[in-house]
């Protein structure tokens, strides 16, 4: 598999990225995440190294239009590139769902335990101390409001993400790991979510 990680590696640094919070950087820590789940729960690496890898290959930004369809590109772009380079045709179309699959906006359930293990991998990497990082990102990038400022934590109003960042932990974020797929992706998403409330606690005594 070396070799054809290497060569997704090297379409996808030649990729554009929809931000920055989207970034290279990003799809290694996926990558190494759907490993790390893929071994633990005998998942076909095959199928799931080259879709953690290309599940970005189209850039889509979060407040594009588009958003929802950005996967469904991603995947019929990644089966074009694996074709070129002569990848085992027996896995394309299951690597085709997982790449469809993975995005929350394409709202697809995944059928495979390997389509599972790159959603879950994914979703990771929304959570704990990187997931806090890539939302302020993301809200930077779009141009978001940090928080209301008469009601930051959504206390007595509607959660609202499209014009504050901080709504979109209530709407989105901190619910993820009760959505993971895998037992492994579970106990680490757990993790994860603790960190954040514990961030939300903090931030609130300094904003208060």
């Amino acid at each position: 598999m070396q070799h054809i990680e290497q060569a997704c590696k090297n379409f996808m640094v030649n990729s554009v990225f929809a931000d920055t919070a989207h970034d290279l950087t990003h799809i290694e820590r996926v990558v190494k995440t759907a490993k790390e789940l893929a071994q633990k729960e005998q998942a076909d690496l095959a199928v799931v190294i080259p879709a953690a890898w290309l599940h970005d290959c189209v850039a889509v930004a979060k407040n594009h239009p588009d958003r929802a369809r950005a996967s469904k590109l991603a995947a019929d772009k990644a089966i074009i590139f694996l074709k070129s380079i002569h990848y085992d045709k027996s896995k394309l179309d299951a690597i085709h769902h997982a790449i469809v699959a993975h995005s929350f906006s394409a709202n697809v359930a995944p059928q495979t335990l390997e389509a599972k293990i790159v959603q879950d991998a994914d979703r990771m990497d929304a959570l704990g101390a990187i997931g806090v990082s890539r939302c302020m990102k993301v809200g930077g990038a779009i141009a978001r409001h940090l928080y209301h400022p008469d009601d930051p934590f959504c206390e007595s109003r509607e959660a609202d993400d499209m014009r504050y960042t901080l709504d979109h932990f209530f709407i989105k974020l901190l619910h993820i790991a009760q959505h993971m797929h895998t037992e492994s992706a579970k106990q680490e998403a757990r993790k994860r979510t603790d960190f954040m409330h514990t961030f939300l606690e903090q931030l609130k005594q300094e904003i208060a």
